[in-house]
């Protein structure tokens, strides 16, 4: 635990530490030193390219949203079949779909034994909001095939139900994979200036409104009444939803009041068992992004602290932490099977980086 590191110096060995991670490809392994994270996952990357953009490294994120589009371009044949099944009301299952995650060239990982819960949408919303911000609304020709394949994508299947951005719970619907999609949907809209998008995106907000509303919050999913840390993404940065809004500021104040540990930092959701569910560094340092970009510098210095408070060796930021378990006995499960958490791991760094950043009041919707 370190407690004389400067956020300043936290920034800059996040941007060494992404830079490093970014694969000649142009991707960003989620995490160099852990085998299960050795692959790219969009979602983690265009968070990634987000912090890489706010910080003044606009090459590295070209490079990554590049490799993106060629790995969504790469699947067009899977692409078009899936959206044939889902029009003709054909039985879709989760490993007809996209997977999540991809090699660091960009191919489809072989799986080797137990299948990693691959199937998940949230990432290519996410890497479309993050293209749209990095071109600042402006399409480069070379990027249209690929915004038009994974909007038309999120078009035909944002109701399946999918795993959420923890690899959990894949028969149902998630809240923020929703928000993802809704985001990913408008920024294709501006993006190809195809108004269809942005009335699909409403749609999906509506929906939301209409079927993740429990007690006046946001909630988990329409089958789960839990608050989630990642339902901050509604309004930072996805502005879908004003944090003035009386809903959202109910789900925030539901964050802080019943996923924030004894020390500070955030857990991903209750009765979480990975690594013995303690809080983790990047959604920490997400409310605190949340906090900074709606005036509340009060909460922005608790989450810093609460950061700069755990960090590893060499200023490296981790998954999460593992002295606030929610559930003890579940932290040496994981320690014997997967050995050490995540550490570095990127999108902690990007969080990290994003919550520092002057960049972070940019409206990018």
């Amino acid at each position: 635990m370190t407690t004389t590191t400067s956020a300043q110096d936290i920034v800059a060995e996040g941007l060494r530490v992404i830079a490093d991670g970014q694969a000649p490809s142009g991707a960003y392994v989620a995490s160099p030193n852990f085998a299960e994270y050795n692959f790219a996952w969009l979602r983690d990357g265009a968070y990634c390219a987000l912090a890489m953009d706010a910080a003044g490294r606009p090459e590295s994120s070209r490079a990554f949203h590049r490799w993106a589009a060629m790995v969504i371009e790469a699947q067009r044949p899977r692409i078009e079949k899936i959206i044939g099944l889902i029009e003709r009301g054909e039985t879709i299952r989760g490993d007809d779909m996209l997977p999540t995650r991809y090699t660091l060239l960009g191919q489809p990982e072989v799986v080797v034994g137990e299948a990693w819960p691959n199937f998940q949408l949230d990432g290519y919303g996410s890497w479309l909001f993050a293209l749209f911000s990095h071109l600042d609304a402006q399409l480069l020709p070379e990027f249209r095939p690929a915004v038009e394949l994974a909007a038309r994508y999120l078009s035909a299947s944002w109701r399946l139900p999918c795993f959420d951005y923890w690899e959990e719970e894949g028969d149902r619907q998630h809240t923020s994979t929703l928000a993802a999609i809704a985001a990913g949907l408008r920024s294709a809209s501006r993006l190809l200036d195809d108004t269809s998008l942005a009335s699909t995106a409403e749609e999906v907000l509506d929906y939301v409104r209409a079927h993740c509303v429990v007690d006046g919050s946001f909630v988990k999913g329409p089958q789960d009444p839990r608050v989630d840390a990642s339902l901050i993404s509604l309004t930072v940065p996805f502005g879908l939803v004003d944090a003035s809004d009386p809903v959202m500021r109910a789900t925030i104040a539901r964050i802080r009041s019943e996923l924030s540990s004894p020390s500070g930092g955030i857990y991903r959701y209750r009765g979480d068992t990975y690594y013995g569910g303690n809080p983790w560094l990047l959604l920490t340092a997400w409310l605190g992004w949340h906090d900074r970009v709606t005036g509340n510098e009060e909460g922005f210095s608790s989450a810093r602290h609460w950061v700069l408070s755990n960090v590893s060796d060499g200023g490296r930021l981790a998954e999460q932490v593992l002295h606030e378990p929610q559930s003890a006995p579940f932290v040496q499960e994981w320690l014997d099977r997967w050995g050490p958490v995540a550490d570095p791991l990127l999108w902690s760094h990007a969080k990290f980086i994003l919550m520092e950043s002057e960049a972070v009041g940019r409206v990018w919707n």
